[in-house]
């Protein structure tokens, strides 16, 4: 059975932390989300335990240096506006990263910027560039990034018949980003888990129903890769998800 993380669960779990003096706002759904500021951010290697998802709300007119991380990423950009690099990151903009991949800045608007980081094993936070270079490993670095053509604000309804939308279409390893569209109470079975390394499900509008709770537009789930072709069901207003899945390990 897939991890489920409502929104309203992950307001629960709401903290800000400081970066670089600026106020990030974070909400902690699946795992723990580094701690900035801490003695051990930033300095251990990835891949004790996970998964590990939540959503950083970075203040405006905020950046974040370039930097890396140890693990393999998504980041999943559902509000305000800015830039990762020269890339626009309006919603809903995917960018997956894999391990040891450097990207940045990350540059917030006058709207701030709001993203999920979605990532299969724990991580103790950025790698900041050019300070901790000698920290890369070098020859392995992936980045894809994929745009929804249609976006749907929270809460709007899904009316249309089932549809989906390759954001970047199936690779060799399985990694894989899609947004899936479905009418009032429809039940699909997503691609399978096992094809990748994992993979996430975000509620971008509707509902999502799992055990009878229904979880909300900016709630999510993690399936591993043993839960094989998971099913899912659309509440009554429709649901669009975004299903985001994680390479093979080689």
């Amino acid at each position: 059975m897939p991890i489920s993380a409502s929104v309203d669960k992950a307001k629960d779990r709401e903290a800000v932390a400081y970066v670089d003096g600026q106020p990030y706002v974070g909400r902690e759904y699946i795992g723990a989300a580094p701690k900035p500021g801490t003695a051990a951010y930033g300095t251990n290697v990835a891949g004790e335990g996970g998964p590990q998802a939540y959503l950083v709300m970075q203040p405006p007119g905020s950046v974040t240096r370039p930097h890396f991380h140890q693990t393999n990423q998504f980041q999943v950009f559902v509000g305000g506006s800015g830039k990762v690099g020269k890339l626009r990151t309006d919603p809903v903009t995917v960018q997956y990263a894999g391990a040891d991949t450097p990207y940045g800045p990350i540059v917030a608007e006058d709207d701030g910027i709001h993203y999920f980081t979605l990532r299969q094993q724990w991580d103790s936070g950025a790698k900041y560039l050019p300070a901790q270079r000698d920290q890369l490993r070098k020859g392995q670095q992936r980045q894809v990034v994929g745009v929804a053509g249609e976006t749907l604000p929270a809460g709007e309804a899904v009316d249309a018949a089932i549809g989906s939308e390759d954001l970047f279409p199936a690779e060799a390893d399985g990694l894989l980003a899609r947004v899936l569209r479905l009418p009032p109470n429809a039940v699909v079975e997503l691609p399978d888990a096992g094809d990748g390394g994992g993979q996430y499900h975000v509620v971008l509008s509707g509902t999502l129903v799992r055990d009878g709770e229904a979880l909300d537009p900016m709630s999510l789930e993690f399936a591993f890769p043993d839960e094989g072709a998971v099913t899912v069901q659309a509440g009554p207003e429709g649901l669009a998800l975004l299903l985001a899945r994680f390479p093979r390990a080689p």
